[in-house]
């Protein structure tokens, strides 16, 4: 794969698979615009781990209107187009709906859907409307193995994956015409902050034991999925959901 000349924006850029995506893409020869919320110095190792030096940082709450129009300036001014977008930013909340008031469980799927779908689907259109400019382009949206086999503490979090699963076929058929190819790849628990925070050191052992595999998947091997569905000659994927699980769950 080769990512020469290619603009590329990761949201949730500095940690987990979107730090993954950045150092592989950045190795690859490509100019990539990592997004961030709040940790600075997260931002900046990873930028400092990448190859290249026309890499940048922008710090962004994506779920926000306000700081969507910042992340979109900040990142014309420094990139003319935009060839790949990744829409790696997510969030993972516990709230069952035995153990949680009407009150916490409104605020939670709000807020998980806020995140999780509503931001990736405005980065979409954005992206969109850049690429059809530019005469085409790749999405590539992070989803989730909970999107298809349920997730009886976190309802929202499998809700808004499945969304995203939903919305990234839909714009596959809308957009082929521009050339512009959405791809989606679908990880079972990975060895991120965001996946060893979700378990208390008891639930990772038993679902360690549970896996085909023994063991979590590691970023990098999430990223080699993106980077494929990114790359030149994937294009008929379009629409595709990649599976990485390790065989934990499997789809027919």
């Amino acid at each position: 794969m080769n990512f020469n000349g290619k603009n590329i924006l990761i949201t949730g850029g500095s940690r987990g698979i979107g730090k993954a995506c950045a150092i592989a893409f950045s190795r690859l020869g490509a100019k990539v615009a990592i997004n961030y919320k709040s940790d600075k110095k997260a931002a900046e190792q990873t930028l400092s781990e990448m190859e290249g030096d026309d890499h940048f940082a922008i710090k962004a709450d994506v779920s926000k209107d306000k700081d969507l129009q910042k992340l979109f300036s900040e990142y014309e001014s420094q990139f003319e187009k935009i060839d790949i977008l990744v829409n790696n930013a997510g969030i993972y909340k516990y709230h069952p709906i035995d153990e949680v008031d009407f009150s916490e469980w409104k605020k939670l799927w709000k807020e998980t859907i806020d995140v999780n779908l509503i931001a990736s689907a405005n980065l979409c259109f954005w992206a969109s409307q850049k690429m059809i400019k530019n005469g085409g382009g790749k999405i590539v949206n992070v989803s989730s193995r909970g999107a298809f086999r349920g997730e009886p503490k976190n309802p929202a979090y499998g809700a808004s994956k499945a969304g995203l699963n939903s919305m990234s076929q839909s714009l596959a058929k809308a957009l082929a015409k521009y050339r512009i190819f959405v791809g989606v790849v679908a990880p079972g628990f990975v060895d991120t902050d965001m996946g060893n925070t979700a378990l208390s050191e008891s639930e990772k052992m038993k679902l360690i034991e549970e896996l085909p595999m023994k063991r979590m998947a590691t970023a990098e091997e999430v990223a080699h999925a993106v980077l494929f569905l990114a790359s030149d000659g994937a294009e008929y994927t379009t629409g595709t959901i990649i599976d990485v699980n390790g065989a934990s769950y499997l789809r027919t």
